[in-house]
């Protein structure tokens, strides 16, 4: 794959982060990205789960923005995301699975509804869908995560499937 298709790829999953759809990212995109799960599952912002997943959308974001914010403005654009992607992550998924793990774990500790530490394919498409995901892809996307077949989705299936999502062309 020509890097050209690699960044075209790329450019194209910003708009995953991009929650507001204002054509940057920044600490809102990530902050609404946990109030969306949080109202999903019906949990609150100053539950232990709540602010587990706020803290873990502020480690993503601060991982995010230290790899990609160039011009130090708070804000990453679509060139910062492609460029960051490119030159720094790339080569290096497991960087941005360890940046993504507090986020993703937290997220999965909200959908577990009997606290066994992995989710649902259903809580995990729920997730998804509360992410942005278009509910006809939300379903196919959360199934092929249950990497085990055993019915649930875990930290050691998300984690490294989020990381290659966003660093390795398919």
């Amino acid at each position: 794959m020509v890097s050209s298709e690699y960044e075209q790829r790329i450019a194209a999953r910003f708009a995953t982060f991009d929650q507001d759809g204002n054509g940057y990212i920044d600490r809102g995109d990530f902050s609404a990205a946990a109030k969306a799960v949080l109202a999903e599952f019906g949990a609150t912002a100053r539950s232990d789960k709540g602010q587990a997943l706020y803290g873990g959308a502020e480690a993503l974001w601060q991982g995010m923005a230290g790899i990609a914010d160039r011009d130090g403005d708070q804000r990453i654009t679509r060139e910062e995301f492609v460029t960051a992607a490119v030159k720094r992550l790339r080569d290096n998924p497991e960087r941005f699975a360890e940046i993504a793990r507090p986020f993703l774990h937290a997220a999965l500790v909200v959908a577990d509804d009997d606290g066994d530490g992995a989710a649902t394919i259903e809580a995990t498409e729920r997730v998804l869908t509360a992410l942005g995901v278009p509910e006809e892809v939300a379903g196919t996307v959360a199934a092929g995560l249950d990497t085990d077949a055993d019915g649930k989705v875990g930290e050691a299936e998300i984690v490294p499937a989020f990381a290659r999502y966003f660093t390795v062309p398919e």
